[in-house]
């Protein structure tokens, strides 16, 4: 695990410099107990009275008081401008799961470039978490325990195929691709006895397909992506 600032055996929470509310915060650090903030995210961390293990970005958006008020050794400067600094902490993380928040919100192309990241580090598991809504890339492989009627969006962000069980619309032998077919607005369908939950299965052939999820099912999918990655090669850097 080269060129890494922070190693966990625990999930951690990323908090960005967006938009974000101390609910949506407090329900990633009740799964990632140890704050790392992205650049300007320090300044949202510091507000709610929190202190990060670990500041990671080109530090053009921190704040000279929240600067001050650091521990220097907890800050990290990555100075290059080729990637931003969502990717520059998240490619900086070693842990089995990251839940970033602050990472969307009224500047779309924000909130598109996160998801770029995403796209881009298919090794690292990460869940983007909204006041709504969750997003992360799908595993090759993935099972969620999700209630009956539950929304299930599947958003291409490239070529993809893939299969499903459990859904109202299956997905087999569609070719997606964001300027052609998307899977947004599906749903969880009742599968055997049990009427009011079902396990969704999802293949997909490629590492282009976001999910995106009520936050209810934010539990669910710590679990799912847990249970997907096991023995699943991390990229060393």
């Amino acid at each position: 695990m080269l060129n890494k600032i922070v190693h966990s055996v625990a999930p951690v929470t990323l908090l960005g410099a967006g938009d974000v509310s101390q609910e949506v915060l407090q329900a990633a650090l009740a799964i990632g107990p140890e704050l790392i903030c992205a650049d300007g995210g320090a300044d949202h961390a510091l507000a709610f009275g929190l202190s990060p293990e670990a500041v990671i970005g080109d530090l053009d958006s921190l704040s000279e008081a929240t600067r001050a008020a650091l521990p220097q050794d907890v800050i990290h400067a990555i100075a290059e401008q080729d990637s931003t600094d969502f990717d520059k902490a998240l490619r900086s993380i070693a842990a089995p799961l990251v839940l970033g928040v602050g990472f969307d919100g009224s500047r779309i192309d924000h909130h598109l470039a996160a998801l770029h990241v995403l796209l881009a580090r298919p090794d690292q598991r990460c869940i983007l978490l909204s006041e709504e809504q969750i997003t992360f890339l799908a595993p090759p492989h993935l099972q969620l325990d999700l209630p009956v009627g539950m929304l299930v969006s599947l958003f291409p962000m490239g070529a993809v195929t893939g299969r499903s069980k459990g859904l109202r619309w299956p997905i087999e032998g569609l070719e997606f691709a964001p300027d052609s077919k998307i899977g947004t607005s599906n749903e969880v369908s009742p599968q055997g006895a049990d009427a009011a939950a079902t396990p969704v299965q999802l293949q997909f052939d490629q590492p282009q397909m976001l999910v995106i999820l009520p936050r209810a099912a934010l539990a669910a999918s710590v679990a799912g992506l847990s249970a997907a990655f096991v023995g699943w090669p991390a990229r060393a850097e």
